[in-house]
């Protein structure tokens, strides 16, 4: 029996699932780069409406959890999109330790503009719907797993 040591691929960068995983990862940053541009919004910045777009008014802790995040990163990105006039953050009246998040009305105008990005994504990996559904599900249970 031999086991991955024995191999002479098993340190070979093309063999790693991380590899993969992180070349990946930087295609679909450079692509999302350019499908956000015309939205003037980075790529976090755009995970981040996201979360605000599917529900509104969110406290920083909040969406640090949904985007796996903590608040050290999170309150720099969330002050430029303050700037740019697209959310307001405001203490919270029962928990002042709390900063809550909510979308403004150009912030929720962007929603409709970027309605065109996902499904110009998928288009650009030449995914079917079923074949980036299955992909993101098998993703979704790989973090999963890494989770514990």
């Amino acid at each position: 029996m031999t086991t991955p040591d024995d191999t002479d691929d098993a340190l070979a960068l093309e063999s790693q699932l991380c590899f993969a995983l992180y070349s990946t990862q930087l295609a679909m940053n450079k692509l999302y780069r350019g499908l956000l541009r015309e939205l003037e919004l980075t790529y976090p910045q755009y995970l981040t409406m996201l979360v605000l777009w599917q529900r509104d008014r969110q406290t920083v802790s909040e969406i640090g959890e949904h985007l796996y995040l903590d608040s050290a990163t999170l309150t720099p990105l969330l002050k430029r999109l303050e700037a740019a006039g697209l959310i307001t953050r405001q203490r919270s009246r029962q928990d002042e330790r709390q900063v809550e998040i909510a979308l403004t009305e150009q912030g929720h105008s962007l929603r409709e503009r970027a309605k065109a990005v996902p499904h110009a994504a998928g288009c650009a990996g030449q995914c079917t719907p079923e074949e980036a559904a299955r992909l993101r599900d098998a993703l979704h249970e790989l973090r999963q797993r890494l989770d514990g």
